[in-house]
């Protein structure tokens, strides 16, 4: 594919940049396309993304909705149809402002203001259409083949809500129409699968405008999920040794000016009280609970033998998040989290590293997703040194290099992530997807050799000698939020039966079966099970319905022939009829399927 780069050359196009190309020329025609239905369009920023490319344009008083996309879209072909030849030449500054002037584009002519003074500004062309750009384009529009409108929405001018909302319009475009209509298909499942739909219609949770944005209330669905999540991992932490502490949600400015977060954190927190007046007391909800474990440790003196302390915590944690930043559960202000900290020797560091990313590794495995995870090795930028990040740059190397080595012991696969670390240390991340192709960390483990001589922390060696632990950082299954959101995602609902919220329903045929059904529920909750009846007046093909679109795994049904015959009828919600069988045998399959954490 031959591409026309802004020094005027045409050249191929490296095949990893070829997707970039045509999107950024998509933007480009589907501007062109704007300006002929509506003449008196004003263009600001037009670039091609990742998922495919936007314009933010002014229409004036035009209101755009969706029902102007296919307009836009028809426009388009027209265009592509045409093959107008794709043209580049140079400006200098002055030549650039005027020629901005003449054609009315003040957004253009306002970001020339923000460009260097000896600037050369590169302008493509097609047909009437002329914009400023770096590139580079198709040489012909006839190369942009396959494209779709998907949505507008409102955009500040720079970002900024200080200045005008523009019409943001994006769009996706593809080499060919197999590509495009696949990825349409995708776009499809995964907005079935959005738990920030999806979850709201399950009565997994909701939002409440009085309550604010990122402040979820789970309701009671997603409150037993949550549950049984902390449950386990909790139990599961205690078999690995972790000692458990409950510590408070807030403290005095005092305790954050010692770890530094109050230094380097202070703009993600919420603080009640004023900051800046040293003559009352100022406190701050935790972000994170580090500083908060380390008084445990603090409590007595300590010595080699207690090494390594591991200690662990639901935590609940608060963030000052950017409102835009939002998203149902993914990212929000209030969350728990599986939080822990280990105190330990030097010579403990790795054993006790291999020991947290197993943990980790079990957790993801055992709730269906590690598949779809990979690994980042987050480390400081040095440039940032004394700003961002706290310490000396032979601390950092040291804790990077040692890191380091840890990971390929492990044979840990993992990318590199330059400025990605937190201010102490850097960490693993572990990352994750949503169905929309949004990464956001789940897990994270972090080596710090820098916050115990903050606090002060010691540790009498072996040979007498008083000596600082090293501390890891981690998590063991992340924010519970976003892991019900991901959960959500990746079984569109139909969660495993050990964690469903659900995990049978039995239904009724005649009223006559009621007390049958009272009794059956009763045995199956004494052992441990969620279990409801649903003994309402219902047909029988409506109460299945109903506990198929709620994702119920296991429906029994009982009837006149079930009472006779002491049985029950037992169906899965994926279809599978197990026929009639005896609740001690339905019983069996619950302890294998549950008690086993199988994902079915």
């Amino acid at each position: 594919m031959k591409v026309l780069y802004n020094d005027g050359h045409v050249a191929e196009c490296p095949e990893e940049e070829q997707l970039h190309v045509i999107r950024h020329t998509a933007a480009h025609i589907m501007a062109q396309a704007i300006q002929r239905l509506w003449p008196h369009a004003d263009f600001a920023y037009g670039p091609a993304t990742e998922k495919g490319f936007y314009y933010d344009v002014d229409l004036g008083d035009v209101k755009l909705t969706d029902e102007d996309l296919p307009r836009i879209e028809a426009e388009m072909k027209k265009i592509t149809k045409e093959n107008l030849p794709i043209k580049t030449f140079t400006l200098s500054r002055e030549e650039a402002v005027k020629l901005m002037q003449e054609r009315g584009e003040k957004y253009k002519e306002e970001h020339i203001g923000d460009l260097a003074e000896d600037a050369t500004i590169s302008v493509y062309q097609q047909g009437d259409y002329i914009d400023m750009c770096i590139g580079p384009h198709l040489t012909y529009t006839k190369g942009v083949k396959a494209f779709k409108l998907t949505q507008q929405s409102g955009a500040y001018w720079k970002g900024d809500k200080a200045n005008k909302m523009l019409t943001r319009i994006n769009g996706i475009a593809f080499p060919n129409q197999v590509e495009l209509d696949e990825y349409v298909k995708q776009t499809e499942e995964a907005e079935k699968r959005d738990h920030n739909k999806l979850g709201r219609e399950l009565e997994y949770f909701t939002t409440v405008d009085e309550i604010g944005q990122g402040l979820p209330i789970l309701l009671p669905k997603g409150a037993r999920v949550i549950q049984t999540l902390q449950r386990w991992i909790e139990d599961e932490e205690q078999k690995r040794g972790y000692l458990l502490t409950k510590t408070p949600l807030m403290a005095k400015s005092d305790l954050y000016k010692i770890s530094g977060h109050w230094d380097h954190y202070l703009d993600g927190m919420f603080v009640l009280g004023d900051p800046n007046d040293e003559s009352k007391e100022c406190f701050a909800l935790r972000p994170m609970t580090c500083p908060f474990q380390y008084q445990a440790y603090l409590s007595r003196a300590r010595s080699y033998r207690d090494l390594p302390m591991r200690l662990g915590e639901t935590s609940t944690l608060f963030r000052n998040e950017d409102s835009g930043e939002m998203h149902g559960l993914i990212r929000v202000r209030q969350f728990t989290i599986s939080e822990g900290h280990l105190m330990l020797r030097p010579d403990q560091l790795e054993e006790e590293f291999k020991g947290c990313l197993e943990l980790a590794k079990y957790c993801l495995e055992t709730v269906g997703m590690l598949e779809d995870c990979t690994f980042r090795f987050s480390q400081w930028d040095p440039a940032k040194a004394g700003t961002k990040y706290i310490g000396t740059p032979e601390q950092w190397e040291e804790a990077q290099s040692i890191m380091g080595k840890i990971l390929d012991d492990l044979n840990v696969e993992y990318s590199i992530g330059i400025d990605e670390a937190a201010f102490y240390g850097p960490k693993l991340d572990i990352q994750y997807k949503n169905v929309f192709g949004k990464e956001d960390t789940i897990v994270t483990i972090q080596v710090d050799q820098l916050l115990a001589e903050q606090f002060g922390m010691e540790y009498t060696d072996a040979d007498g000698q008083k000596k600082r632990p090293y501390i890891i950082h981690r998590t063991s299954l992340g924010c519970y939020e976003r892991t019900l959101a991901y959960l959500i995602e990746k079984y569109a609902g139909a969660l495993p039966t050990w964690m469903a919220p659900e995990q049978v329903r039995i239904l009724t045929i005649t009223d006559r079966a009621n007390d049958y059904a009272a009794t059956v529920c009763k045995e199956l909750t004494a052992l441990g099970y969620r279990v409801s009846v649903d003994d309402s007046q219902n047909t029988l093909k409506y109460k299945i319905r109903s506990a198929q679109m709620e994702k119920t795994p296991y429906m029994v049904i009982l009837g006149d022939k079930d009472m006779e015959n002491g049985t029950i009828s037992v169906r899965h919600r994926s279809g599978e009829d197990l026929g009639a069988i005896t609740l001690d045998a339905f019983k069996e399959i619950l302890a294998d399927v549950v008690g086993n954490k199988l994902k079915k």
